[in-house]
């Protein structure tokens, strides 16, 4: 597993930049108003969405599983647990399709758990039909952004 970190940042270009020298690290992907990086160390997959007026830096955490036996064994252990506050779905978002659920903290702090399944699909699209397919921005209990984009 590795920690997601996404942030809300006023101008990509200068972001990228900033984190590309900071972490030592290209950027792994990105389209327009969205990057994301893979870092190695510390391991960590910061993801980078142009949002010129937003009142806040961080966009939402996420753990990004990176085998199928870990997504699995940490959905198991969060609904028995009663956390979740979405059901698991396989969406296709923006910028790549994934298996995801969400949690969300005792002060609001929504938390994004899932594995990537096509990195780089052919095709940009978001599935809204699934019960419980949501996108960043389409969390759990949160009104949609229309601006806001998915992560991976």
């Amino acid at each position: 597993m590795r920690l997601q970190l996404a942030l809300n940042v006023k101008n990509l270009d200068h972001a990228i930049a900033f984190y590309s020298e900071m972490f030592a690290s290209p950027v792994h992907k990105q389209r327009p108003g969205y990057a994301n990086f893979e870092i190695e160390n510390p391991p960590l997959k910061l993801v980078l969405f142009e949002h010129p007026t937003a009142t806040e830096n961080l966009n939402h955490i996420g753990i990004e599983c990176l085998t199928e036996q870990a997504f699995d064994t940490a959905s198991d252990r969060l609904h028995q647990s009663n956390l979740v506050t979405s059901d698991t779905a396989e969406t296709g978002c923006c910028h790549a399709k994934q298996s995801k659920f969400w949690a969300t903290g005792p002060d609001g702090l929504a938390w994004e758990w899932y594995r990537i399944l096509d990195d780089a699909p052919h095709e940009q699209t978001t599935d809204q039909t699934s019960p419980g397919a949501t996108c960043c921005g389409q969390q759990p209990d949160k009104t949609t952004n229309p601006d806001q984009v998915c992560c991976a």
